[in-house]
């Protein structure tokens, strides 16, 4: 395994290719951290798993990839170790405004819990503000928070909703996703272009016409 970049005092956890720097955010950091020992156990499974479909896992191309394997599940997952609530929280502002809010076009990358196999697409959210705002970097953070963990679709829509609504007590929320799934493309039924919807809605976007100015709005191209 590489040791390059261990620093002392962090529990054991490597921090490779800094990502996005966010040390200018109180209480909100991200970086690509590996932690040694669960890189080794989940390296040493997949070596085993080369051996079951009949690879050679010491030939030139393949000496280094169950350790590639193992990080790329370790990034793929991290949402685990985030607190979405705690994203939101770090940047909620006091404001006086109690019109739409939409962050919409979010791209979502995730793994189906079934069978493993990457789902992605795109998430749209609104809120209406009841007191307070926050930093419009924060939604896709949120998504992400859940994206990156073994999902279904409907229960990360939801999730994403319970986020916002739980932190902000907004008057309302709306969340819509929209996904391919390559458990549907690649195996199973094999159809390659459908794409699935799914949709939750709080408070002011139970009313008709609300929830009409929503669709409506993700569905329209203003930029």
């Amino acid at each position: 395994m590489e040791k390059d970049g261990m620093k002392d005092g962090l529990n054991d956890m490597v921090i490779e290719n800094m990502m996005d720097d966010y040390s200018m955010e109180v209480g909100y950091h991200r970086r690509d951290t590996y932690n040694n020992k669960t890189l080794l156990k989940l390296g040493n499974h997949y070596k085993e798993i080369l051996k079951l479909i009949g690879e050679d896992p010491n030939r030139e191309g393949l000496v280094r990839t169950p350790e590639r394997v193992a990080k790329a599940m370790q990034f793929l997952t991290h949402g685990y170790d985030l607190n979405p609530e705690e994203i939101m929280r770090s940047a909620m502002f006091e404001e006086d405004y109690k019109q739409m809010v939409i962050v919409k076009d979010i791209e979502i990358y995730s793994l189906c819990e079934h069978h493993m196999i990457p789902f992605f697409g795109k998430a749209h959210v609104a809120y209406i503000p009841n007191g307070h705002i926050v930093g419009l970097s924060k939604i896709p953070r949120v998504v992400d928070a859940f994206a990156r963990r073994l999902q279904v679709q409907e229960r990360l829509t939801t999730q994403i909703k319970e986020a916002i609504n739980n932190t902000l007590k907004p008057l309302g929320v709306a969340v819509v996703v929209e996904a391919q799934h390559m458990c549907m493309s690649m195996r199973g039924i094999q159809k390659q272009n459908s794409v699935t919807t799914t949709s939750d809605f709080t408070g002011a976007f139970l009313v008709d016409k609300t929830r009409a100015e929503f669709i409506h709005l993700i569905g329209s191209r203003l930029h």
